[in-house]
This record gives C-alpha cells, structure tokens and sequence, in this order.
C-alpha cells in the first residue's frame, strides 16, 4: 500500500488521489438509496470521493442535480413502487454489489399517538419498512456475488424502544423499530452467507428531516458512519449501532 501512495504522490495525483487509495471503500461498488438529497447525498459525495464505485438512485432523477454533480451513476427508483424497483433488477442485471445502503426515508407527522393520521403512518411504513424489504429482496442476487455483503438499513435514535420516554412522532418511531427488528431478522437469516446487516442511526443531523437546530451537519454525521461501518464483519451482524459507532438500546 505504502509503495502505491508514494507512486501516487510522484505522479502528481495529489491528496484526493491518496485518500481514495487509502479508503477501506475505495474499490467497493456501493448503491445508496435517496441520494438525491441530505445524508443520502453525502453518502454518495463521500463514497466517491473514497474511491467507491457509487450508484445513487433518486425518485426523480431529472431533478437530481447536485448527485448528477458527482459524477456517479444515477438511477431511478421509487422504494414503493414495484414497478419501479423491477426496472432497477433490470438495469443492475448481473452487476455486483459490494454494500447497499438503504437510506431513502420519510417522516410526516410530529403530533402525539391520539392525533396519528393513520395513512399517514401507512404511508410511512411502506416507505421505511416495506420500501428496504423491497431493495434487499430485489438486489439479493447482485449482492450475493458482491464481496463485502454489507447491507446498511438507515433507522433512528427514535427507533430504540428501550429510549423512548417522550413519546410522539408515533409513525415515524414504529417504523425504525420495524426496520430494527426486520434488520435483525435477515442477519439471522443470511448469516451462513457471512452478511453483515446493520441498522444504524445517523444522529441528530441538519437535513430537511432533521431541522436546522440539529447538532450534527450531514458531513459529519456521514463520515461518523462510514467510520463505524468500514471495520465491521459478518460477526457485528445484526447491531443497531450510533454514527459513532456506540451501541444503541433496542
């Protein structure tokens, strides 16, 4: 490794060049689900610049303009519509994949369990429980022949039940603790295949979803989680770890 670098440095390519060669992820072919914006995009900024081969899907990938930016592959998909999804297998057809990282996601409501709207938490689930089920499914087989077997289910703080002493956002809490549970479940079920199946809380994080009064930016946040995730096996399989890599309640 140490011979590469300094040929890098000879050769003029500089620190960005060093870094990616550097980077656990550098070689990786890694899928971020809603990359379009927030941490989804700075999943895939980051990845890139590690050195990643990124694919970054958006619903609407027209509109997807700082992620086109980064020079990555953008594809279409819509987490809830199997249509949609089907037409990603297709275009993923025999392509590895190292690492998904399944992080589109939505939060609605922020009212107390009495004023739940229940579409709306429908609506939710299908996004944040139903939507991941999909993927994983989907790209079992890309991801079968991938090397790293990591598969990165973003849930939430707001997810541990074991935490929950304030209440509210009822939608949005149930669906990271569904998400947790059917994290676990399927690191149950691929472990002879050495997966490793991570749910994983990104923080507070300033994001459209987070608010500007958050305590984390989604750099620091995205940094924190690729840090945690890099060194981790198929025996860390079935945590629900912090960006920081600290161990979260169920």
């Amino acid at each position: 490794m140490r011979w590469a670098i300094a040929l890098l440095l000879v050769m003029g390519f500089g620190a960005g060049a060093v870094a990616a060669q550097e980077s656990e992820w550098s070689g990786e072919t890694v899928l971020v689900t809603g990359a379009n914006r927030g941490i989804g995009l700075e999943f895939a900024r980051q990845l890139h610049e590690a050195g990643a081969t990124v694919i970054g899907t958006a619903r609407k990938p027209e509109k997807a303009e700082e992620l086109k930016a980064l020079g990555v592959r953008v594809v279409q998909l819509d987490v809830t519509d199997e249509a949609s999804v089907a037409a990603l297998v297709k275009e993923l057809d025999g392509l590895s994949i190292d690492v998904l990282m399944n992080n589109a996601g939505i939060f609605l409501e922020h009212g107390d369990f009495e004023s739940a709207d229940p579409a709306a938490v429908m609506k939710v689930y299908d996004v944040n429980v139903v939507g991941p089920l999909r993927v994983i499914q989907a790209l079992l087989p890309n991801l079968r022949s991938g090397e790293r077997k990591l598969i990165m289910n973003m849930s939430s703080g707001l997810g541990s039940i074991a935490n929950n002493t304030g209440g509210g956002m009822v939608a949005y809490r149930a669906s990271k603790a569904a998400l947790n549970m059917q994290t676990h479940t399927l690191a149950a079920d691929l472990a002879k295949e050495d997966f490793i199946c991570i749910a994983m809380s990104p923080g507070w994080v300033r994001t459209d979803m987070g608010g500007e009064n958050a305590n984390l930016s989604p750099a620091e946040s995205v940094s924190g989680m690729l840090s945690t995730l890099a060194p981790l096996t198929a025996k860390d399989s079935g945590r629900y770890l912090n960006h920081d890599g600290t161990e979260l309640p169920w």
